[in-house]
């Protein structure tokens, strides 16, 4: 026996609940209220001033009204299609902010790499090498990092602002394979790094290494030393920059 079956009594099928439509639904919703009361409200402030076209208004809203009660189907009909409207706007906002962020997305720079193709400091003429410097620590967070090398400097090459608030203070020795940086560069360099620059952290970076007296001066005073191994290890990203090396212990002292 067949069962009657009461036409609108299967409704659509809709799709799986999902928070932040329904949320920027009752949102959308809240705003088309909230306009709704403002021009009530100013409706009845021009009620105040013209009495006869508040009548009048008035009337045709009861009027409108009786018809929607009487046709309760049509404005049933028209709420749904108001409603489906008003998430066909917030699907479509959505689906703007959703390619808006993998637009960004896309935009962000992407985080610091080690070098490719390691960089032969020691073929780089010495101003080359105090920028090449520079951009390292830029690289790692010292983002005003730049070179001050040149005639007084008093043996800083390049300065900069380690991430946590310390002084870095460089000095560069871009010197050949046969040519160390001996105890006298440290010394001079020692003499004024601390003192007149007001250092926190004191490095040398020499492409040509450290003499041991130079290396024992460096320990004594705290300075740091970089020779060309520590130099590749720190451009190529297998050590940590000489502000973190710094806080390890027996860190920064290069081999002769």
């Amino acid at each position: 026996m067949a069962i009657p079956i009461r036409r609108g009594s299967i409704h659509r099928r809709r799709g799986p609940f999902d928070l932040r439509r329904t949320t920027f639904g009752f949102a959308l919703i809240a705003l088309i209220l909230a306009g709704g009361g403002m021009a009530l409200r100013a409706a009845w402030r021009s009620a105040g001033r013209h009495p006869v076209a508040a009548v009048l208004v008035i009337a045709l809203l009861l009027v409108a009204a009786l018809l929607v009660l009487r046709r309760r189907r049509r404005a049933r009909r028209i709420a749904e299609t108001v409603t489906e409207a008003a998430y066909g706007i917030v699907d479509a906002g959505l689906a703007e902010l959703d390619a808006a962020e993998a637009a960004r997305a896309e935009q962000r720079p992407e985080p610091p790499e080690a070098a490719a193709h390691p960089v032969d400091y020691a073929q780089l003429d010495p101003y080359a090498f105090e920028e090449a410097v520079a951009e390292l620590c830029r690289r790692d967070g010292c983002a005003d990092a730049e070179v001050v090398g040149g005639a007084g400097d008093l043996g800083a090459d390049v300065v900069a602002t380690t991430p946590d608030g310390r002084r870095l203070v460089v000095q560069c020795k871009r010197y050949g394979p046969e040519n160390r940086a001996g105890s006298q560069d440290l010394q001079r360099f020692g003499g004024t790094c601390y003192a007149v620059h007001e250092a926190d952290i004191a490095l040398v970076v020499s492409t040509g290494g450290f003499t041991e007296p130079a290396l024992d001066y460096a320990e004594q005073c705290a300075i740091l030393c970089y020779g060309p191994e520590e130099l590749a290890a720190w451009s190529e990203g297998g050590a940590p920059p000489p502000w973190v090396a710094a806080e390890e212990p027996a860190a920064g002292v290069s081999a002769p």
